[in-house]
């Protein structure tokens, strides 16, 4: 087994009750994601929180300088911890993931965060072309509801389509108790 590090992606207060893009099940899999994070703390292992600043025009959440572009306190990162701020779905995306994860010799993720639908898509795709083995904790993520061409999908069924997905090819897929068990 390489050297891991755990990835948590946008896990920010506009996806929580009272934000600006309030996602069904964020609380929980916020609550999941903060039991992988106190894991990785006591185990030594490297965390990484990835923050997006949304700066394209007409955003609505995840505007500089509001109360909801902050990291949500159920993951809140320690001074010791790398943030990472990106402005894209894909977290390698002009951002210093890269160099991080190449100064920490991490060829392991573990990835947990928001949204399953994109920014967790995204970069695990991004990761796995990088040649890093992806572990995704399913449960530590969670989409949002989405409608195409007249077809309304729940935030239930988009989260499991893209984990299906991401389980292909892309990452192997965990629960939080699995991985902590």
């Amino acid at each position: 087994m390489g050297k891991r590090a755990l990835i948590i992606i946008d896990i920010q207060n506009d996806y929580f009750p009272g934000g600006k893009f309030t996602l069904e099940n964020s609380e929980q899999a916020g609550a999941k994601a903060a039991q992988v994070l106190e894991f990785f703390r006591k185990t030594g292992q490297p965390v990484i929180h990835i923050q997006h600043i949304s700066v394209r025009e007409g955003s609505f959440f995840f505007l500089p300088k509001t109360a909801g572009v902050k990291i949500h306190d159920c993951v809140e990162p320690l001074e010791t911890e790398t943030v990472i701020l990106k402005n894209f779905p894909n977290s390698f995306r002009e951002t210093s993931l890269q160099g991080e994860l190449q100064k920490l010799d991490v060829d392991e993720l573990v990835i947990c965060g928001m949204m399953s639908n994109m920014c967790v898509d995204a970069t695990t795709r991004a990761a796995a072309d990088m040649g890093y083995k992806c572990t995704v904790v399913h449960d530590a993520c969670c989409g949002a509801a989405l409608e195409f061409d007249g077809v309304k999908a729940g935030s239930a069924e988009v989260h499991a389509g893209f984990m299906a997905s991401l389980g292909m090819f892309y990452a192997q897929m965990i629960s939080a108790e699995d991985l902590l068990g």
